[in-house]
């Protein structure tokens, strides 16, 4: 009897050190997820510089010449740092340059820009006098509209796009109201800037509509949320109980102009861009990528874009590959294997194109 006793203690101490050792592993990856997909960034020969455009300063990041130019273009909200999880292995095939957007990182706050035609403009001009030569584009959610807008309007700096999980047709007024970006990132920026509040971290925190989904969780995570932001009011948010995906949001709002939200609540960010036109004039190269979607039981879109959006954007790109894929909306960061194997097989494609 006392040695089976001593068997279910040594039985039990294991499990309890395995998942010990579990929820350790867990919380070293999701504190330190940032700093070493940087340092591999760095070592992968990344270099992070500063241009002014048209009189606005672009932050931006350059990797080895190793082929190809590509332009990588982050959606709302977050910065180029966010491709940290696939640039070292990009740029073992491209020549990768990758930008802060206007609003976000440590590019300019210039409101009056924060629209596709605006900031697509000076994105061509980026690429024209810091490129030099044509690129493939690659844009997520919003960059991924500023990559439409640069081959439809701007098609002597673009040799192929990628067009990963644009919101087509969703951003444009009435129907972005029935989208999750709508009620959640824009609607609280557009409050957040009537209420004179100094601290958006801190508001997002406390009155996004994105906690709501944590459900019985939300009230522990926002208190957790806020006695970190307290506590490190000049660093980004970091919940160590969360993944990294969640700890990615907080970081890139560190550097977010709620401004720039605001184009998309009152929707001047689609001032002279008919997302239609532009896709039919596309004339390089594409692959569009559409991630998984569902409607809430209030029928807002939980995603950039449905099955009809995709297959009506598919329908107007001349020469287009339609790739579905298994994963959330941010699909370079969640699957990064994945999406370097799209920009890879891309290749043979964009070495054919005529560069001009």
């Amino acid at each position: 009897m006392k040695k089976m006793m001593r068997t279910a203690v040594w039985i039990v101490a294991g499990f309890v050190a395995l998942v010990a050792a579990g929820i350790g592993a867990f919380v070293f990856h999701t504190m330190t997820y940032f700093r070493r997909s940087m340092t591999a960034v760095w070592r992968a020969g990344f270099v992070e510089k500063q241009v002014i455009i048209n009189g606005s300063e672009f932050n931006y990041a350059e990797g080895p010449n190793n082929g190809p130019a590509l332009l990588l273009i982050h959606g709302q909200g977050v910065d180029w740092q966010n491709y940290a999880r696939v640039l070292p292995d990009l740029a073992a095939h491209y020549h990768v340059f990758a930008v802060d957007c206007y609003g976000h990182g440590s590019s300019a706050r210039v409101p009056e820009k924060y629209t596709a035609a605006a900031l697509g403009s000076d994105l061509a001009q980026f690429m024209r006098e810091v490129i030099g030569e044509t690129a493939v584009i690659s844009g997520h959610s919003s960059g991924g509209l500023l990559a439409v807008w640069l081959a439809a309007n701007a098609p002597d700096t673009v040799r192929g796009v990628v067009l990963e999980d644009p919101p087509l047709f969703t951003t444009t007024l009435p129907r972005a109201t029935k989208t999750w970006n709508y009620v959640d990132l824009a609607t609280t920026a557009y409050n957040f800037v009537q209420s004179g509040e100094g601290d958006f971290v801190t508001y997002h925190v406390q009155h996004s509509k994105f906690y709501t989904l944590f459900k019985e969780l939300q009230p522990r995570l926002t208190q957790s949320a806020l006695a970190y932001r307290a506590k490190h009011p000049q660093e980004p948010v970091k919940v160590l109980y969360m993944p990294p995906v969640m700890n990615e949001l907080w970081r890139g709002l560190q550097t977010y102009d709620p401004q720039f939200g605001v184009a998309f609540y009152d929707g001047s960010w689609n001032d002279g861009f008919d997302q239609a036109d532009a896709l039919r004039r596309i004339g390089v190269p594409a692959v569009l990528i559409h991630t998984n979607w569902q409607y809430d039981e209030d029928g807002i879109l939980m995603a950039a874009m449905d099955d009809k959006d995709a297959e009506r954007a598919r329908s107007l790109i001349p020469n287009v590959e339609f790739v579905k894929v298994d994963s959330g909306h941010g699909f370079h960061f969640e699957k990064p294997n994945d999406f370097v194997q799209i920009m890879v097989n891309f290749l043979p494609t964009v070495r054919q194109t005529k560069t001009h």
